[in-house]
């Protein structure tokens, strides 16, 4: 088979180092691809939202399955333009990857089919919401309705951080054309659990779990990332936790999506608060994790391209989803500054550290050849993750296997999984 894999990040290098191990598979291509990934992939000079010029790369190159790494082409419709070729491609179609592109959807679809979530309001306007939180409960949730890299969500702990971050998303654009529409959500606490899964329109198999970091620094202060790390399996997501989560979140969205008429195929991504109360969905995303792939693929028996092609043809039921008894820890090394300012094109040493070294990997998120160096080219540089027999030991060798890998600015939190030790 020939596989085309659409993205440049770390959550991309672990689906093609996952595709690679396929025996089906002997030609991998990436659009646009990053320096890691072009060790198991032909990297092609096509942007990831190119749809027609993917489309016909696919066609006249006989690419048999095209797996969309990216929340963007899927919400903008890649799978729509692919399958309109006749091109077998895993995904949701536009009308379902709304799921994650649009906040405001997801909430109104979870109202009307009793989904666990927090409660909510929706505004199209700054004036109506400024309204709104005058007389609100405080801490309180702001979300740009639309896609914002994971990061177009605020927490405010008064009403003048509400007013201000009214401002950001609604006036300013902080986020462009994301925050035209505003979800105001009450504040949630518990722990944040992350549970992957593959969907075939009627059937769903969840992954194990795991959970993110999202701020910059130690302690989860900062600003929030597209994610500074992540562990798995979440020692908090237990057999109750799953009974409940089965019977009242994972299928009945599902369903709920069927019902709607916009039949899901491809990856719900359950972002999962669990409160006092039980359960509750903070989101949905539409694709793999960044960089919750970096854990849960690394421990996956499943040969990927069988589940993707499965989920495709609706044949999903057939599968018996394993994955390995032991744990994973991912560290994400960024470049200091992000997610703000931060310089690029900085050398990287000690990549070939990791040559031999079984249960450890490296995942480039952004990175690039300059000739024969390969050098930084984005905020989020290097996954660096690790397996262990068990969390604490996953964690000790992630961060040992830090240590292999520098360039100048490098900057990573010190305490990824140290819920963990709390555990």
């Amino acid at each position: 088979m020939k596989v085309l894999i659409v993205g440049s990040g770390g959550r991309e290098h672990a689906i093609a180092w996952k595709v690679a191990q396929s025996p089906k598979v002997d030609k991998i291509y990436c659009a646009p691809g990053n320096a890691g990934i072009a060790e198991y992939a032909e990297c092609l000079p096509i942007t990831a939202m190119e749809f027609d010029k993917l489309a016909a790369f696919a066609k006249e190159n006989s690419v048999d399955l095209t797996i969309v790494g990216m929340d963007d082409p899927l919400v903008g419709g890649i799978v729509d333009t692919f399958e309109a070729q006749g091109l077998r491609v895993f995904g949701p179609r536009k009308n379902a990857a709304i799921l994650e592109g649009s906040k405001a959807f997801s909430k109104d679809l979870m109202k009307k089919y009793q989904i666990p979530t927090a409660a909510y309001e929706t505004f199209d306007s700054a004036e109506a919401a400024l309204a709104y939180l005058e007389n609100a409960d405080f801490p309180i949730v702001l979300k740009a309705d639309g896609l914002a890299l994971g990061k177009g969500v605020l927490i405010c702990q008064n009403l003048d951080e509400a007013k201000e971050g009214v401002k950001e998303i609604m006036t300013d654009k902080k986020f462009g054309s994301a925050g035209n529409r505003l979800v105001i959500e009450e504040f949630m606490t518990g722990r944040e659990v992350s549970v992957l899964s593959f969907v075939d329109g009627k059937t769903i198999k969840t992954m194990t779990s795991a959970q993110d970091h999202k701020r910059a620094g130690d302690g989860d202060t900062g600003l929030n990332t597209g994610g500074m790390g992540t562990f798995s399996p979440s020692p908090f997501y237990t057999d109750e936790v799953d009974d409940f989560c089965k019977k009242y979140i994972y299928q009945a969205t599902v369903d709920a999506m069927a019902k709607e008429g916009r039949e899901f195929k491809g990856i719900i991504f359950f972002g999962l608060m669990l409160t006092e109360k039980g359960p509750r969905v903070l989101e949905y995303n539409a694709r793999f994790g960044d960089p919750e792939a970096q854990v849960v693929l690394p421990r996956m028996k499943n040969d990927l391209v069988e589940v993707c092609e499965a989920c495709i043809d609706g044949k999903l039921d057939e599968v018996d989803l394993q994955f390995e008894d032991n744990a994973a820890v991912c560290v994400v090394l960024a470049s200091e500054g992000y997610p703000v300012k931060y310089d690029k094109g900085l050398p990287i040493r000690g990549l070939e550290n990791f040559k031999g070294k079984e249960g450890y990997y490296v995942f480039h998120a952004g990175t690039k050849f300059d000739g024969d160096t390969i050098v930084t080219n984005g905020g989020r540089v290097l996954g660096v993750t690790a397996k262990g027999e068990n969390l604490k030991a996953a964690r000790a060798n992630a961060y040992e296997a830090v240590k292999w890998i520098d360039f100048d600015n490098k900057y990573y939190r010190h305490d990824i999984g140290k819920a963990i030790d709390e555990a």
